[in-house]
């Protein structure tokens, strides 16, 4: 089972996938776009207004809304081929108490957005 979610996730296969040793799989998104290079700016545009708006409220949210919002992210990363943050956010979604999970979300967070703004930027 635990290699079944690598596959599917990307998890322990950036040797297979050069690709998932960016924030965001660009192959997994061309993949997901049908090639569309105006979709794919699209959505990471709106990736990147979905972490502009997570970011500064995730920390000091309640348990439950955190739960709620890391949900949200988990699961439009994972769509994108965002898998480090979506793995992240799996990981607050599940712990929403534990600060070494938010300092990880909030460290993907900011390169996730980072990575998504510099392809969209040019």
């Amino acid at each position: 089972m635990a290699r079944l979610q690598e596959r599917e996730h990307g998890e322990g296969s950036a040797g297979v996938h050069p690709s998932r040793r960016s924030p965001i799989d660009l192959v997994h998104l061309c993949r997901q776009t049908a090639g569309n290079t105006a979709l794919e700016s699209e959505v990471l545009g709106l990736l990147v207004i979905q972490i502009e708006r997570v970011r500064p409220v995730i920390e000091t949210a309640c348990e439950s809304e955190r739960k709620r919002l890391a949900h949200a992210l988990k699961g439009a990363s994972r769509n994108l081929g965002a898998f480090c943050l979506a793995d992240a956010a799996e990981h607050l979604e599940q712990a929403p108490a534990d600060q070494a999970a938010m300092a990880a979300l909030l460290e993907e967070l900011e390169n996730t957005g980072r990575f998504a703004r510099e392809m969209t930027a040019g």
